[in-house]
């Protein structure tokens, strides 16, 4: 079953936001459970409140001596799981990405944060070398403008490009929706069009971040998941 790693070696780049909107997109047509592996646990603080799909569970137990037992369980309960690490140092962010079919690097679009997801980039090249198979990832460009793409952004998405690292077509926009969704412990499809603005388009950027992740783990997969292919659609 397919797993999916969230892993940035710098906070406040909406790393944990991105997991969370995929996790609560997939879960619209599979189970999914989140393995909330952030030292802070702000997915697992989120669920307590939150009333969650029926199809969504977290864990938030996970450690370096139990992740991989955790992901295990996990995908034997589940079709999909979706990991939230943080930093890039820790043993348990190699041990998760050994784990994953598909790693997803979140990065603002500013050279300092580009240069920091490169730690990330290496976690994953590292792990390659150590077991001889090769781990999907790609970069989720986040807190961008849906209106105005800016000279700088241009500038480190193609000199990312231009180097071979992966970068998604889809970005995680700036939206006061996905804010919202922790200050209200909503769903972005349970929140209020009256208290958030623009929330349809909110649910519109989700739902196209979750469909190219989703598309990645096809071509992973050969093409070949009936489970994957039905929440893509």
């Amino acid at each position: 079953m397919p797993t999916i790693v969230f892993v940035s070696p710098k906070g406040g780049v909406g790393k944990t936001t991105a997991a969370l909107v995929l996790a609560t997109q997939i879960a619209k047509a599979a189970r999914v459970t989140v393995i909330d592996a952030d030292p802070n646990h702000p997915i697992a603080a989120w669920s307590k409140e939150a009333e969650l799909p029926d199809n969504l569970s977290v864990v938030a137990d996970a450690d370096e001596d139990n992740i991989i037992e955790k992901i295990e369980e996990a995908a034997s309960a589940s079709p999909f799981v979706i990991v939230d690490l943080e930093g890039t140092a820790a043993k348990i962010v190699l041990l998760a990405v050994s784990q994953a079919d598909f790693v997803v690097i979140p990065t603002q679009g500013s050279q300092l944060d580009a240069e920091q997801a490169s730690r990330a980039i290496r976690v994953v090249k590292q792990q390659e070398k150590m077991s001889g198979r090769a781990t999907p990832f790609g970069v989720l460009l986040t807190r961008t403008s849906p209106i105005i793409r800016t000279r700088t952004m241009g500038h480190i998405q193609h000199g990312l490009e231009d180097a071979g690292i992966p970068v998604l077509k889809a970005q995680l926009h700036e939206r006061e929706a996905f804010r919202a969704m922790f200050s209200f412990r909503r769903t972005l499809e349970t929140l209020n069009p009256k208290d958030v603005p623009n929330l349809d388009k909110a649910v519109a950027n989700a739902a196209q971040i979750a469909a190219e992740i989703i598309e990645k783990l096809r071509e992973g997969r050969g093409g070949t998941s009936t489970r994957t292919k039905e929440v893509a659609a």
